[in-house]
């Protein structure tokens, strides 16, 4: 199933929905009507049963240089919502949908670019991918996330150097910082997104989503009140489920690590 508009596609394979951002000419920063048509995706996956994964990704050489500042300055129409007001809750979206997201950072994400890759749960960078935050330099404020996430993401230091000096950090430094999971040669970044889709379609959806609940929920807490949850969860869990149906499962799992790791160490 696929769905499309001249600046966002959307496509539904294998269990995977993609959202590509689509104006690779402006190094697909979003407009006001993107962003309403980002939301209906969104909606869409969040719905669909055939769904386990979301991928977010760009066109081109970018992945997302941020709001289109020429079309933000434009007057708007009578009624039309505002578009940063409506990133922002696009944002939230992202992070709230209970189906993991994985960003593949194709090129450049830049300022609300880089908001929008840390609304995803996982990233997966393009040897070409280039990380930074310009709002110090164009002079507006983060509204969607970076001041925040991004120093609990990557360290204070450094997220602190990324926001005020507006510095562009390369998908190896990214990875070294934590801010991405792995980086891949970008003809293979397709592959590896796929891959890793796959990995997490293939186990039980309502523990994953769960789980990105659970994770997400914690991480606003103290410690000691995140692992009072966790357990709590625990608990719900197991009466939720028979202990059969685990044992059922645990010699596929073992099967598949070791099949996993062989794979590896091959390599």
């Amino acid at each position: 199933m696929s769905a499309q508009t001249d600046e966002l596609l959307y496509e539904v394979k294998d269990r995977v929905a993609t959202l590509t951002l689509n104006r690779p000419d402006k190094m697909n920063a979003f407009t006001g009507p993107m962003i309403q048509r980002w939301a209906w995706a969104l909606g869409e996956a969040q719905q669909d049963p055939e769904v386990n994964v979301v991928v977010v990704t760009g066109a081109g050489k970018a992945f997302c240089s941020g709001m289109d500042l020429k079309a933000l300055g434009q007057p708007r129409k009578a009624g039309e919502p505002d578009a940063l007001q409506v990133a922002v809750e696009v944002f939230d979206m992202l992070e709230a949908l209970d189906r993991p997201v994985i960003g593949a950072i194709n090129g450049y994400a830049i300022t609300g670019g880089l908001e929008l890759a840390l609304a995803c749960d996982l990233l997966v960078a393009s040897e070409n991918a280039v990380f930074g935050d310009t709002h110090a330099r164009v002079g507006i404020l983060p509204g969607g996330g970076d001041s925040q996430k991004l120093p609990r993401l990557v360290g204070l230091p450094r997220g602190k150097e990324m926001l005020f000096a507006s510095r562009f950090v390369s998908a190896r430094e990214a990875e070294a910082w934590g801010l991405v999971s792995r980086v891949v040669p970008a003809e293979k970044l397709q592959e590896a997104v796929a891959e890793l889709a796959g990995k997490i379609s293939a186990n039980h959806q309502p523990t994953v989503r769960r789980l990105k609940a659970l994770v997400n929920q914690g991480r606003r807490l103290d410690l000691g009140s995140a692992l009072m949850l966790e357990r709590l969860e625990f608990h719900r869990g197991l009466q939720a489920r028979r202990p059969e149906e685990v044992e059922e499962r645990r010699p596929k799992v073992l099967k598949m690590g070791r099949q996993e790791a062989r794979k590896k160490g091959a390599r």
